[in-house]
């Protein structure tokens, strides 16, 4: 189907309109189905582009097209997006002033608006039928567009009731059009979302589920406050959601990031609408960076320059961890997640979703895909196999690597796990303090806590009571921290060779595997956390100065217009700017992210900031857009510490020099060389490991076809370090790849 011929094409709307100038193809095929008015489902990841699939096409066929969204925050925010691009929306909501609803209703039935926003319960209503019905001369709505379609299927991670009645607006509206749109879908869930709206031969888009941009971290939960802090120290001046569990979580958190200094909010469903409204205004205008909330937040938030999303407990399924972290950088830009794991998260999980069923009388295989679903989340978090395969695979995708040592954006593939020196040691002497445990009381059985007090020899009441405090295990573990040893207990639950027994508080009890153990006939590994990880770099070098001018130009606006600032121009946008410098009209439009309605509207404004700073710096103006090459992974900028070791490490100087002189843990010191070797690439690394122990991890690699260091110890008979398996293995990638 042609365009009319006083209509824009595909490609002048959309540089027109939001000052792109290309497509991704699965988005170009979405919108050129939509125009051809034919059922599609289309799953995209978060920040994939889905919205502007089914808000092209009625530019273009110059009809209506109804989008169906869950929450009113998102459409807000859509609709103030699209209003400062000059594109015919609108969204009816509750809350909303009776002249406002009453121009809209205006707009809709003359003819003027081409997106019309409804939650699905208002949709749904005899009286919202009706008046649909009655436009298009009485054909209704060209086209349904169904956002966050997986809420329909009782399989997926959001299954919402209220849903499951979009298959009536198929028997409203026969001639009209539907498009479901999802960025988290597996194949079962695909199938039930067709099933369940009745498309008729829909075509089924699904893109790259891979977000390459974003780096993702495991870390075992050792000191969750310091941990968080560290965190957002990387991120400083930059947007960070931290989701946790409960409400009480979330009030706790940020009480104690303010503590420290740092300006945060936190957000659940149990704050007022007014709270709930303001810490999300707040957030979005940039004047708050910080927020800490329950899975409640993040669905109506469109900003797209969050920098790290942050888990301080395991979600409750694959598809919630995506759709969260999918909201760091989503404008393109490098960003990091980071989870805080432990064990016991899982088995909380476990208690809620059980004990809800039972009050809900809800069907027992809805119960068991969220057994599921929680499981497979536990085996991503426990697990050591890249992050980014894992995730690619759970969603039907096969992964290619982007280098020899893998995706280069995972805490498994950068080798960020440091192994707990003599961890097989460190294992038996906690299984050993549950059995000796056992035994002494009659074959009862412990929590996490209790015994982390015996084995770091603490002097707690409930030690003393039992008499825990004399036997042979008590203290064995004194020179860890009491969180380093709750997450070597849920370490070795994780491997199977501990077991947690059933009740309502589990404990934690012996299984063969951990008598395996103790006989030798078995061996485990134990990881700590890092403790120093840079954030990712921003592969295209800008002008930080004259962007953080821009932020604070773009803050105003957004300020006097109380929109987001994002809806102003993304993060990207503004980096744009800093390499062109405009200064005239048709400098500006070739920057990516300005269409014509912005260039006008906002043009001025930003042209003057950029002539006042190049001029005060005697720089250059109005360049032409041409980008600089993405440098590779392993060019990315060094600094800090790690500049300074790797200066060390250039002048071949040792593992233990290297730890005195930066004042780190030799086993930092062992991270640094792993990447002074990945980017120096040095013909020898004779300095650092002997010729016969890199030879042996050479053969044990080519041996077992795995770059795993845990598997190549074993292989060895435990007899080669992790630091010098890893420094091994950093090697070879280079001189194979």
């Amino acid at each position: 189907m042609s365009a009319p011929r006083d209509q824009p094409t595909i490609h002048e709307a959309l540089r027109r309109y939001w000052g792109f100038e290309q497509l991704r193809p699965v988005q170009e095929r979405a919108i050129r189905l939509g125009i051809e008015r034919r059922d599609s489902l289309v799953v995209m990841p978060t920040g994939g582009g889905k919205s502007l699939c089914y808000q092209l096409p009625p530019l273009l066929t110059g009809r209506l097209t109804v989008v169906v969204s869950p929450l009113i925050a998102l459409m807000k925010d859509q609709i103030d997006g699209l209003r400062l691009i000059g594109y015919p929306a609108a969204a009816l909501y509750s809350g909303q002033e009776a002249a406002e609803q009453r121009e809209v209703r205006e707009r809709m039935e003359r003819g003027d608006l081409r997106l019309l926003y409804l939650a699905p319960e208002r949709l749904l209503t005899p009286a919202m039928l009706a008046r649909l019905a009655t436009l298009n001369g009485g054909a209704g709505p060209a086209t349904f567009a169904i956002d966050e379609a997986h809420c329909i299927s009782q399989w997926g991670h959001d299954f919402r009731p209220e849903y499951r009645r979009l298959r009536e607006l198929r028997e409203a509206f026969p001639h009209a059009a539907f498009n479901a749109f999802t960025a988290t879908a597996t194949p079962r869930v695909r199938e039930d979302i067709v099933a369940q709206l009745g498309l008729r031969r829909p075509e089924v888009l699904v893109g790259v589920f891979d977000r390459p941009n974003l780096t993702y971290r495991v870390t075992p939960k050792v000191d969750e406050d310091a941990q968080l802090r560290s965190i957002i120290q990387r991120h400083e001046n930059r947007a960070v959601i931290i989701y946790a569990i409960s409400r009480k979580d979330t009030e706790a958190i940020a009480g104690m990031l303010r503590a420290a200094g740092i300006l945060a909010d936190h957000y659940h469903a149990g704050l007022t609408a007014e709270q709930r409204t303001r810490v999300q205004e707040y957030f979005a205008q940039e004047r708050t960076n910080v927020i800490v909330a329950t899975v409640a937040f993040g669905m109506g938030i469109d900003r797209s320059n969050v920098r790290c999303v942050v888990h301080a407990a395991l979600p409750k399924s694959l598809e919630h961890y995506q759709q969260e972290t999918g909201r760091a950088g989503r404008d393109g830009l490098p960003s990091e997640c980071v989870l805080l794991y432990s064990g016991a998260d899982a088995a909380k999980w476990a208690r809620v979703i059980q004990s809800g069923a039972a009050e809900t009388d809800a069907p027992p295989e809805r119960t068991a895909a969220q057994l599921s679903h929680l499981e497979e989340m536990r085996q991503f978090a426990a697990g050591t196999a890249c992050r980014h395969r894992f995730l690619s695979e759970h969603f039907g995708q096969p992964y290619t690597p982007t280098t020899p040592a893998g995706c280069g954006a995972c805490d498994v593939c950068l080798g960020e796990f440091d192994p707990v020196p003599d961890a097989n040691t460190v294992a038996m002497k906690i299984v050993s303090c549950v059995a000796r445990m056992a035994q002494a009381s009659g074959g009862l059985t412990f929590g996490t806590v209790h015994i982390a007090n015996v084995l770091r020899g603490a002097r707690e009441k409930s030690v003393l009571a039992r008499g825990h405090d004399s036997l042979s295990t008590y203290g064995l573990l004194k020179g860890f921290s009491k969180p380093a040893v709750i997450s070597f207990i849920n370490q070795l639950l994780d491997a199977g060779l501990l077991s947690r027994a059933p009740g309502e508080y589990p404990t934690i009890a012996l299984n063969a595997a951990s008598w395996d153990l103790l006989r030798g006939t078995r061996t485990a590994a134990l990881v700590a956390p890092r403790e120093h990880v840079e954030a990712a770099p921003v592969e295209e070098p800008f002008d930080e100065a004259l962007f953080e001018v821009l932020r604070a130009v773009r803050a105003r606006e957004a300020g006097s217009r109380r929109v987001p600032a994002y809806a102003i121009f993304a993060d990207t946008t503004l980096q744009d700017m800093t390499r062109i410098r405009p200064t005239r009209r048709a400098t500006f439009l070739t920057v990516r992210g300005v269409g014509d309605l912005k260039c006008r509207e906002f043009g001025k404004v930003f042209a003057e900031a950029i002539a006042h700073h190049c001029a005060q710096r005697g720089l250059p103006t109005d360049l032409p857009p041409t980008l600089p090459p993405k440098r590779a992974r392993s060019e990315k900028p060094v600094s800090g510490r790690k500049a300074a070791a790797f200066d060390l490490f250039r002048r071949r100087a040792n593992i233990e020099d290297v730890s005195d002189s930066l004042g780190v843990a030799e086993s930092t010191a062992y991270g640094y060389l792993a990447e002074f070797i990945a980017h120096d690439r040095p013909a020898s690394i004779s300095a650092w490991i002997d010729t016969a122990t890199y030879e042996a991890v050479a053969a044990a690699k080519q041996t077992l076809a795995t770059v795993y260091a845990s598997s190549i110890r074993e292989h060895l008979g435990g007899n080669v370090s992790y630091s010098h398996i890893r420094i091994a293995l950093a090697h070879l990638r280079n001189r194979l790849g």
